[in-house]
């Protein structure tokens, strides 16, 4: 019996007692984490494929340890412009092992129903139902990219790694971002990220938009 499952934006295939390297955790080592974005279970003939998700399916896991993987070294060169960049990066990694892929009340998702148009009344409109309120949304990500210095790509690969309002981006360390954005393309500075970041995250956008007229490219 396998599983295809979600952890940390990427997707895996496990099995029960299996040893997985995902994306790093915040769950501390000893600790058990349960993963709920299951795609698809197979359990010997059966395959259940979710839409997008298995409803009630899950996969528990243990944390075994926080670590680094391999260094990669990464070197940039721009022809005729004198430029060479040599970096090494090593992604920050968690170790976890499989413990039980739970199947108890899985099932498919329904597809919506697609609702019958009514026919039109004849005499009397039908009074109208007062929209109901949209619920606040929890955990919403801030737009990074109002720190000068970040673009789509560079956000894209902060909120993958954790990183995804501005009170998280100004709590990290500029080397730590260094190494997370390592893998995209460009020669970026983040020394002033976080301190952008904590303006952004106090409302004081009027202190912000000054200093970041005289910064270029995210560097003082």
């Amino acid at each position: 019996m396998y599983a295809i499952v979600e952890i940390a934006g990427q997707q895996f295939k496990v099995a029960k007692d299996q040893k997985v390297y995902v994306h790093r955790l915040q769950t501390e080592e000893g600790k058990k984490v349960t993963f709920d974005n299951v795609l698809l279970l197979e359990n010997g003939k059966d395959i259940t494929i979710g839409a997008p998700a298995i409803d009630g399916a899950t996969v528990e896991a243990k944390v075994i340890k926080h670590l680094k993987g391999d260094k990669v070294i990464v070197f940039k060169k721009k022809r005729r412009k004198g430029y060479k960049v040599k970096n090494g990066h090593r992604q920050y990694l968690t170790e976890i092992v499989i413990e039980d892929i739970l199947t108890s009340g899985a099932k498919k998702a329904a597809p919506k129903k697609t609702a019958e148009p009514k026919a039109a009344p004849v005499k009397e409109a039908a009074p109208k139902k007062a929209a109901p309120k949209k619920a606040a949304t929890k955990g919403k990500a801030d737009d990074l990219k109002k720190v000068e210095g970040i673009g789509p790509k560079i956000a894209e690969t902060l909120i993958a790694a954790g990183i995804s309002t501005f009170a998280e981006l100004a709590k990290a360390d500029a080397a730590k971002i260094s190494e997370i954005i390592a893998d995209v393309r460009g020669n970026h500075v983040t020394d002033t990220w976080p301190a952008q970041a904590k303006l952004a995250a106090e409302g004081k956008w009027d202190e912000l938009k000054k200093w970041q007229d005289e910064l270029d490219g995210g560097k003082a």
